[in-house]
């Protein structure tokens, strides 16, 4: 009898676009409300672009100059793999530029805050935004944001001062700054220090914990967050007013035009969030991810970016990563892509699960994209195991989540030209998931000689026979 499996059958290959960017059933959803409006008198966002290009003007320069003295191939930028500036690198900037070694630094530090430049080891290279930041107003904004969010590396502690007590004037102050964007106008610092004062009470007693039953005595422990909060509602302004968010003198502060539309953007980003179905925002890392899986990708980036905005980036970096570990593909690759809202913070964390065979090939796509690699383009960064193997956990996404018809358009993704070639690949990578996604594809694919052949696949694969 003759067999009807077809030896070589062409697949057409075309680029292989992440799961979240395809249109399947699973990331259409109702459409979102209209875009809100900020609060009447904001300057337009080409007025915030060029103040923030102006107060990033500094920056810009000191990053241009790195770009230009310090490239692929010319000296290094650090002398201790911590972006910190050599000091030979330093006085040359400061020769070069008419600055002083002390302003230097401060400019490369605020560079560094607002993507203009990355530092990767004992090398500096520019940033994207520092590419885009003549020509795209929403670069320069998101840079100008990202200093924002830093505001409290952008101007030393003091150290005389408790990291705890300091922590928490850190978690109190967008109070603070809701209260004074709401306010639209100067306010005293002594109503500042009771709104600090009344939010830092909240903070403690929320995680204050009583335990049950009869407690030894002992002489009571002063909080080392007992010290007065007058000198670090001080240092948190001037910080602020340093980055250009708030103006600070005469006893009261104001929110710059740049610090109100800020703090605008935060609150409607966490209001969005707040009233999705899900409540994104107060959800774990894998039932946010599960909450944003139903929406397109401009709609889910804003609930990444919500839900991000409310957490320490850290602990919610680490929390990704967390959820990508699981069993659940989709929220794998849903992890990366909110991963990619958070960029620079994120490099390290991402780079370290680089041994992690399930994760692998995801961390090689997000750095290849962070390292200014087209999207498109980004995924021959891979071996061809690897992205044999990114198919097959794809596959198992598009299986658990989507319709039969995504699974069967996704064979235009594999990298194999043919039906054979890719079974043997496939069946030769060991996921986890390839006997599921090969049973599957073989139930969707409407042909039905290369159906037999998936499923005959699966079987060896299933029971270790050739």
């Amino acid at each position: 009898m003759t067999s009807r499996i077809p030896r070589d059958s062409r697949l057409r290959l075309v680029r292989p676009r992440p799961l979240a960017a395809a249109p399947p059933a699973m990331n259409q959803r109702r459409s979102r409300r209209p875009a809100p409006r900020p609060p009447e008198g904001t300057p337009a966002p080409a007025e915030l672009a060029r103040m923030a290009r102006s107060g990033l003007a500094d920056a810009a320069r000191v990053a241009r100059w790195a770009d230009a003295a310090l490239g692929p191939g010319r000296d290094s930028a650090t002398d201790d793999g911590k972006a910190t500036l050599s000091d030979a690198t330093a006085e040359r900037a400061a020769r070069e530029l008419g600055l002083t070694p002390a302003q230097v630094r401060a400019d490369w530090d605020t560079a560094r805050l607002a993507g203009l430049v990355e530092v990767h080891g004992d090398s500096a290279r520019p940033g994207w935004r520092l590419r885009a930041w003549d020509r795209d107003d929403s670069a320069v904004l998101r840079g100008w944001v990202a200093l924002f969010d830093a505001w409290s590396l952008a101007h030393p502690e003091p150290e005389e001062h408790e990291p705890a007590a300091v922590a928490e004037v850190v978690s109190a102050m967008p109070q603070a700054l809701s209260f004074l964007q709401l306010s639209a106008g100067p306010v005293p610092v002594e109503q500042l220090l009771d709104l600090l004062e009344q939010r830092v009470t909240e903070l403690r007693t929320a995680r204050c914990e009583i335990p049950y039953g009869p407690q030894p005595e002992s002489p009571a422990e002063p909080e080392p967050t007992d010290a007065p909060l007058a000198p670090l509602l001080d240092w948190a302004l001037r910080a602020l007013a340093s980055v250009g968010a708030l103006t600070y003198g005469d006893g009261q502060a104001t929110l710059t035009p740049l610090g109100s539309w800020a703090v605008w953007v935060k609150l409607e980003q966490i209001c969005v969030a707040a009233q999705s179905p899900a409540g994104n925002i107060e959800q774990a890392a894998d039932d946010m991810l599960r909450g944003c899986a139903q929406l397109r990708p401009n709609a889910a980036r804003a609930e990444y970016r919500a839900w991000l905005a409310a957490r320490p980036v850290g602990s919610a970096v680490t929390e990704l990563l967390g959820a990508a570990r699981g069993e659940d593909a989709l929220l794998r690759g849903l992890a990366f892509e909110a991963l990619r809202v958070v960029g620079a913070p994120a490099e390290p964390d991402v780079r370290g699960v680089l041994d992690e065979p399930t994760l692998r090939p995801y961390a090689l796509l997000w750095l290849a994209e962070h390292d200014g690699a087209d999207p498109e383009d980004a995924h021959e960064v891979l071996t061809r195991e690897e992205a044999t193997w990114l198919w097959v956990d794809t596959a198992a996404a598009v299986a658990d989540h989507g319709e039969a018809p995504l699974l069967v358009r996704h064979l235009e993704s594999a990298v194999q030209p043919t039906i054979p070639m890719l079974l043997e690949e496939v069946r030769a990578v060991g996921h986890p998931r390839t006997v599921q996604v090969l049973v599957a594809l073989a139930a969707a694919h409407p042909d039905p000689a290369l159906a037999k052949a998936v499923r005959r696949a699966a079987f060896q694969v299933h029971t270790g026979g050739n």
